[in-house]
């Protein structure tokens, strides 16, 4: 893994070097108004297009709120948010155009988000400002909508209310977010599609539980990356902290446009009490590969680390490492199956996951269980370990289902634990 992050912190210096002499672009010295009432996506997106076309150049937000709809960065170009400054999304999903784009492990025709960067290398968002998504009014059409469905027994999607993610960021290499607030986010937050070398550091990525909960507005996403560093950050919002993605379905392992996820360090990092999982492999992932997490604090009820097993698609989850994590969760593993949306397609496929190297240790917390470790029928495990673990849990239990996992001086409540099954 050190080799590993060498690659990354030279990566992305030698592209922050190249742009250590671009111009700035200060959006109010440019024809934007410091107007919190006001749409400004043409005359923001105005600046953005001037500062490519002069060769690039850094888009500096100044002190205030500028309220626009989706901005599309440029080669060259990158975004600085100074202290004060802060760039809020429109609640009218007008703002939004539909476009190709990527969602819950397809592709598709989406709404961009409010920041989208498309092949641009080099790529960043630094500052201590914010990036605000104004969801609120996304999370009550959400709710509404899904209590209407609950009237006639009926499901809601996550696709069904149209709402935009904060920041998407779709095949650029060589990208760093430094600093800033990204909060508030209609949908995901943070979702990078097929990069490589990023590190994400010193950032506070949050969403509401109360007054109104912020459904599905994932910290992190990665999907189909690679090379991936997040530290020092503070992660709450709903759902998942650190969600590892790639494709979903019984054809996507053959797919081009899913793939693996691999290179993934998280550190040093906290996350709140407002999430599901802190970190996430599924419920769209293919294959995830060198995928670490360490020197962490968690203040959660859920899991630490949380394996979701679809019976509709073939998964590898391998060398993975959990270690040194202090705190409290609701547990320490929870692997299980995860049937939302199962569908074989109608085909006669059978599809079955393989999760081995999996280690987790030195892992000190109040938890209300130590867990579960079981997936689907044909799921297999191999090599898993759980040493040096001390938990003090509410409800001391424990199941899994594979003889094959180790359990090494795992106490709970003070007592020794062992596998229940050999």
């Amino acid at each position: 893994m050190n080799k590993i992050l060498a690659t990354i912190s030279l990566a992305v210096v030698a592209a922050f070097s190249q742009q250590l002499s671009a111009k700035d672009y200060v959006i109010t010295s440019h024809g934007v108004k410091n107007d919190s009432t006001k749409i400004q996506t043409t005359a923001i997106q105005k600046v953005i297009d001037q500062a490519e076309a002069d060769g690039g150049g850094r888009i500096v937000v100044p002190k205030g709120t500028f309220l626009t709809g989706a901005l599309f960065f440029k080669p060259g170009t990158t975004l600085h948010l100074e202290e004060g400054g802060c760039i809020k999304g429109s609640d009218d999903i007008e703002n939004f155009p539909l476009l190709p784009s990527r969602m819950e492990g397809r592709s598709i025709y989406y709404y961009a988000a409010l920041i989208n960067a498309y092949h641009v290398d080099g790529f960043q968002i630094t500052g201590p400002g914010m990036i605000n998504g104004n969801g609120l009014k996304y999370w009550k059409q959400f709710w509404a909508l899904r209590a209407e469905r609950a009237k006639i027994k009926k499901s809601c999607t996550n696709l069904e209310v149209h709402r935009p993610r904060l920041v998407f960021l779709w095949g650029c290499d060589s990208v760093k977010l430094s600093g800033p607030t990204l909060c508030n986010s209609p949908f995901w937050t943070t979702h990078l599609y097929q990069c490589n070398n990023v590190i994400i550091e010193n950032c506070r990525i949050t969403a509401p539980r109360e007054p109104v909960r912020a459904p599905s507005s994932d910290a992190i996403d990665l999907d189909v990356c690679s090379n991936v560093i997040v530290r020092d950050c503070y992660l709450n919002c709903d759902d998942d902290g650190v969600c590892i993605k790639g494709g979903k379905g019984v054809y996507a392992n053959r797919s081009v446009e899913n793939g693996i996820v691999e290179n993934i360090l998280v550190e040093r990092c906290t996350f709140g009490p407002n999430l599901h999982g802190t970190l996430t492999l599924g419920s769209e992932c293919i294959h995830a590969r060198n995928i670490e997490i360490r020197d962490c604090h968690v203040n959660t009820g859920t899991a630490i680390l949380r394996l979701k097993m679809r019976p509709d698609t073939y998964q590898i989850y391998e060398n993975v490492t959990v270690k040194n994590i202090t705190g409290s969760s609701g547990t320490v593993i929870d692997m299980k199956p995860w049937k939302q949306f199962f569908t074989l397609e109608g085909s006669n496929e059978k599809p079955y996951g393989i999760v081995r190297n999996i280690l987790i240790e030195n892992v000190d917390v109040k938890v209300k269980s130590l867990g579960t470790i079981a997936g689907n029928a044909d799921d297999t495990v191999s090599n898993f370990v759980m040493r040096n673990i001390k938990v003090e849990a509410s409800n001391p239990g424990f199941e899994c289902i594979y003889p094959d996992v180790r359990l090494e001086n795992v106490v709970m409540n003070g007592k020794p634990v062992e596998n229940p099954v050999k």
